[in-house]
């Protein structure tokens, strides 16, 4: 019978597995296939070694594990002092750019570079084609052509001078002349007449009644 086959032991592992089946489990199960695959040496090492780097990576990465810790409880108390100082993200930016840029400046790859610079300078200022042009542009400003030209300015500048400083004492002697002209003495002394009525009239209490006081003094009259 089919029942007869089975494992009537219900404390066994095998229970409710044919005879059949029981050749099917592999001997140990999982658990032997994990501890071959734990004590399983790499090539090169002994059995001891492997077991004494398995020590010290447990140790490292509980170390990392603390280390990262303490990095955030020391990363939250900067930014607590950082607040309290008042020092803004800004300005913290600016002073990483200065201190960047004096790195950089201290730097053996920007002190080389300037040295180089330098050394090009040299050669250029050395060079046949840079003495070349100096000394012809020194001969263009020694040649009588560039001293005439010069000499040409520097004149006109003078007669443009001299012709405005002419200029301005023309206008101001025929300004002299006008006003000691018989026309415009006239017509001075008819605007010093036309001002002595205006305003002399009212020096001696004679000044011009308005036509309110005219008509009071006509309302008055006797007649």
């Amino acid at each position: 019978m089919e029942s007869a086959n089975q494992d009537i032991n219900l404390n066994s592992p095998n229970k409710g597995l044919g005879v059949d089946s029981l050749t099917d489990v592999p001997v140990g199960g999982a658990a032997s296939n994990a501890s071959n695959a734990a004590s399983t040496v790499p090539l090169g090492l002994t059995e001891e070694e492997a077991e004494e780097l398995r020590t010290e990576l447990s140790k490292v990465e509980e170390e990392i594990h603390t280390l990262r810790q303490v990095l955030s409880a020391k990363e939250k108390h900067s930014y607590e002092l950082k607040r309290k100082l008042g020092l803004s993200p800004l300005n913290e930016f600016k002073q990483n750019i200065t201190k960047g840029w004096q790195d950089v400046q201290t730097s053996n790859a920007y002190v080389k570079a300037t040295e180089k610079l330098g050394e090009w300078n040299e050669k250029v200022a050395g060079s046949d084609l840079y003495l070349s042009a100096s000394a012809t542009l020194e001969d263009i400003s020694r040649s009588e052509a560039y001293k005439k030209t010069q000499e040409t300015l520097t004149q006109a500048g003078q007669k443009t001078s001299a012709a405005l400083s002419t200029m301005g004492t023309a206008i101001s002697k025929k300004l002299g002349d006008m006003r000691n002209s018989p026309t415009f003495k006239s017509f001075e002394d008819k605007v010093g007449n036309i001002k002595h009525k205006v305003v002399g009239g009212r020096g001696d209490g004679e000044g011009v009644q308005s036509p309110a006081e005219t008509k009071s003094v006509q309302d008055n009259a006797p007649f």
